[in-house]
């Protein structure tokens, strides 16, 4: 894969084993782009007699924005001789400040490195700062190994931020130093949160697609996870959910999986709507089964090749959503005089399916007061859920929550539904 540190585009990379497309926006290194170079202006040296007429030119031509006479003058009194090391010093830094102005990356990298390499020339202060300097030339002029030296330099000096940490953790992910990169983002991320701040996409984008060149199932799932908790984003909750949904066998299992990625609304396939629809058929839920295709029916993601077949699945589903709402006061009846709380949690579900949010939320709590349900999760699943269409977020979040540890919860199904929660505003 080819990068240009200096566009602006996203690169996008295809992950295998999701079988989804991934963003890589590797755009940290715009921060090291020519036009956001500002080298601080050298201060009017002490030098010797020797250079001092074309230093005076060249600082009068700086003066007046003169870049290209300065240089000029710059280059002669490069030639005078003998020189000292305080006068080499001078002229090769104010080349790389001139260099810059003139937007020559790469000659201002040279005149630094040549500043720098000159005993004795610069303070310890004028070092750090000159590191930094050319940590970012480098990268800019996408001289990577170097730029990785000078950064380890900048840092063990202590003048690095946090988007200069970001920026070597890309420089190593650049290199297919997966290790680095990673250990280089740990940073870039922990000062990030230390400063109060979010940290940058990019991080776990390295992480991901480090991950998943190493076929680091554990890795890729981690770097989503995290991803979806920065960004809220529907591809990375679809990348995650497919993951986590592609080793699954166990059907009530596979659409407490599809119901996050629907209510999350990260589902861009029409298969995947129509397995949910016959999931929740099975269930007999069919009034939640007909909401799933219409919403699918209205979306532009159905294919010709399904639709067909998808009009026989919602007229069939109809039938029966018509049936059990012809018959839900019946079973709210029944369930209220069953000592036992399933019948109440699945009352409770159907009232979901049609839209009584508040219906639901009774039915269930009812449920969970009389115990004996044999499948809890779907107890908290479909009180968060109804809370969450009520806009009681903090309910919601709570019913969430105990789902971990409850008996018979899938830890996978439970640590969705937790991230879930935890994106709800």
């Amino acid at each position: 894969m080819n990068h240009s540190i200096h566009n602006d585009r996203p690169t996008v990379f295809r992950t295998g084993s999701m079988g989804a497309y991934v963003l890589l926006a590797c755009l940290c290194l715009a921060a090291v782009s020519p036009a956001a170079f500002s080298a601080d202006k050298p201060k009017t040296p002490e030098a010797s007699r020797i250079i001092a007429k074309e230093l005076t030119a060249a600082q009068k031509a700086m003066q007046a924005s003169q870049w290209s006479e300065a240089l000029k003058q710059l280059e002669a009194a490069e030639t005078k001789s003998p020189l000292t090391s305080f006068d080499k010093k001078t002229i090769y830094d104010f080349k790389g400040f001139v260099n810059i102005k003139l937007n020559n990356m790469k000659a201002a990298e040279a005149a630094y490195e040549a500043a720098i390499a000159v005993q004795g020339g610069y303070t310890p202060e004028e070092s750090a700062k000159t590191y930094r300097m050319l940590f970012r030339l480098a990268a800019g002029n996408q001289n990577y190994a170097k730029a990785v030296e000078y950064g380890k330099q900048a840092s063990d000096a202590g003048v690095t931020n946090t988007d200069d940490l970001v920026v070597m953790a890309q420089l190593y992910y650049l290199q297919k130093d997966c290790k680095d990169s990673n250990v280089w983002g740990d940073k870039a991320i922990a000062a990030a949160r230390k400063a109060g701040e979010a940290p940058k996409e990019n991080l776990y984008l390295f992480k991901l697609k480090c991950a998943d060149d190493a076929n680091d199932t554990p890795g890729k799932l981690a770097a989503l996870y995290d991803l979806v908790r920065l960004t809220r984003k529907t591809e990375y909750w679809n990348n995650l959910i497919r993951l986590e949904r592609q080793d699954e066998r166990d059907d009530h299992n596979t659409l407490m999986i599809y119901r996050v990625m629907y209510d999350t609304k990260s589902m861009n396939v029409d298969t995947d709507y129509i397995e949910m629809a016959q999931l929740l058929g099975d269930a007999s839920l069919p009034g939640e089964a007909q909401s799933v295709l219409e919403t699918l029916m209205a979306s532009t993601l159905m294919k010709d090749e399904h639709k067909e077949r998808t009009t026989r699945l919602l007229n069939s589903i109809k039938a029966r959503a018509d049936t059990d709402k012809k018959a839900l006061p019946q079973l709210d009846a029944e369930a209220a005089k069953n000592p036992a709380g399933d019948l109440s949690v699945k009352t409770g579900e159907v009232h979901y399916g049609f839209g009584d949010y508040a219906g639901a939320i009774t039915a269930i709590n009812a449920g969970i007061q009389k115990g004996q349900i044999k499948h809890i999760d779907e107890a908290y699943v479909y009180l968060g859920r109804s809370q969450v269409a009520l806009k009681s977020n903090a309910d919601a979040k709570k019913a969430f929550a105990q789902l971990k540890g409850s008996p018979g919860t899938s830890p996978r199904v439970a640590k969705l539904w937790e991230l879930y929660a935890e994106t709800l505003p």
